[in-house]
């Protein structure tokens, strides 16, 4: 057994930061930050949570794939930005669709590996026939914890919310490769303020840190690297992948990925100029903008590449 993507969904809030407004709260440009990232402007939440986000896009994401809540077995919710601890956002998804016979959880940490991660998880449950529906979203609210007095980190993210219907299908599951190295996790942070000495904690501690030159060589390294491993591990060849569907962090580590792997940018979309970084939300919304597009076809095969807080790192390949 594996599973397949029957319908996709994603959300972002209307209200958007263009660069020139960035340029209002730190020593910036919008030539600066177009041509270090490709980033033009971001949607940021107003009175929408990580929560509501996630359910609108798998609420679109359900009704694309014409299925009802209640055929759905397990949420997976990966989010580093929920707006709720307990109950978790899985759960909070599960009671606003109506999905009432779902299991649900959530996955953090993973950061802009998430969906990746999620998305694995989801293919293990339903290749083992424990569930056969299974719905896996990825959802933040970014501007929650980011620093806006921090012009590294500040000019990058967003936030929205993108969401996969996934059901159980005859076939061989593709083998994922996933990666983490927990030595080099300093380089992208966020202390949480959940902790009894929190208010000891350096406040710009408890907003993201990123030291963007170690992330930018990390991902031009590990991410080709693990592109071919998932190729070599499934016996398929490069030229057999119409799309690469990597995390949208910045437009120089997806040109510099396709230098490497030796492959035409045109086969790695991006939105990012749209939406900056959205974490774990950015590969289900570049995804959905894909199928809603027409630009996915069946029989297809894709690779979804994911990298970030951890460090992780992780790739797998799919069936349209």
């Amino acid at each position: 057994m594996t599973g397949t993507i029957c319908g996709t969904g994603s959300y972002a809030p209307s209200y958007t930061m263009d660069n020139n407004d960035i340029a209002k709260l730190v020593e910036t440009s919008d030539e600066w930050i177009r041509e270090r990232t490709g980033v033009e402007r971001r949607h940021i939440a107003g009175k929408e949570t990580t929560v509501s986000m996630a359910v609108e896009a798998g609420r679109r994401a359900l009704a694309n794939a014409g299925t009802a809540p209640e055929e759905v077995d397990l949420i997976l919710v990966s989010t580093i930005s929920s707006n709720v601890l307990l109950p978790c956002a899985a759960c909070e998804v599960q009671k606003e669709l109506g999905a009432v016979k779902a299991t649900g959880f959530d996955l953090g940490g993973a950061a802009c590996s998430g969906f990746v991660f999620a998305y694995n998880t989801a293919m293990a449950f339903l290749a083992s026939g424990v569930y056969r529906t299974v719905l896996v979203i990825g959802s933040e609210t970014l501007s929650n914890i980011t620093n806006w007095k921090d012009r590294g980190t500040c000019i990058l993210f967003g936030d929205g919310a993108g969401a996969a219907v996934l059901k159980a299908s005859e076939g061989q599951m593709y083998r994922p490769v996933t990666h983490s190295d927990g030595a080099k996790g300093d380089a992208l942070t966020c202390e949480s303020r959940y902790t009894k000495n929190w208010k000891e904690i350096p406040e710009e501690n408890t907003y993201m840190k990123m030291d963007g030159q170690a992330v930018f060589k990390f991902a031009v390294r590990r991410v080709p690297e693990v592109i071919g491993e998932v190729l070599e591990a499934n016996s398929v060849a490069p030229g057999d992948i119409s799309c690469y569907i990597l995390h949208q962090a910045n437009r120089r580590i997806v040109e510099a990925v396709a230098k490497r792997l030796g492959e035409s940018v045109e086969k790695f979309p991006m939105n990012l100029q749209e939406y900056g970084n959205t974490s774990s939300a950015s590969i289900p919304i570049l995804l959905d903008e894909l199928n809603r597009s027409g630009a996915l076809k069946k029989g297809q095969k894709i690779v979804l590449a994911g990298f970030g807080a951890g460090l992780s790192w992780g790739a797998s390949v799919l069936e349209w």
